[in-house]
């Protein structure tokens, strides 16, 4: 069973640091393109990182350039998103996102909060 399960969410002050972690089961993270989205209340779903299944490359929101990294482990089949420097405007809803050809998968979602 294919499956996408995000981790690592929760309320942190601004200039603070989180780190998500999506673990996958059921297929392996190194054959598929992986991403994280996230979405506000209000607003729709919007790509923040993605990484490339094929040499690794990397790229990101302009709002989350050189505060996020996104990285795969393929000995742990998982995908994180390491954020620091958090604005109040971070604060959302992040997914995990696999695809290869038309086959797309999500997680669940993990909430971010930024807030003093």
């Amino acid at each position: 069973q294919v499956q996408l399960v995000e981790s690592g969410g929760g309320l942190v002050q601004p200039g603070g640091s989180l780190r998500l972690s999506c673990a996958a089961s059921g297929f392996t993270v190194s054959t598929y393109a992986m991403s994280w989205y996230r979405q506000a209340p209000g607003k729709g779903r919007e790509l923040v990182a993605a990484i490339a299944r094929v040499g690794g490359s990397t790229n990101y929101a302009d709002s989350v350039k050189g505060r996020f990294t996104i990285s795969r482990d393929n000995a742990k089949n998982t995908v994180d998103l390491q954020m620091n420097s958090l604005k109040p405007e971070d604060t959302a809803v992040y997914y995990c996102r696999a695809e290869a050809g038309w086959v797309r998968y999500w997680g669940q979602g993990t909430q971010v909060t930024v807030s003093s």
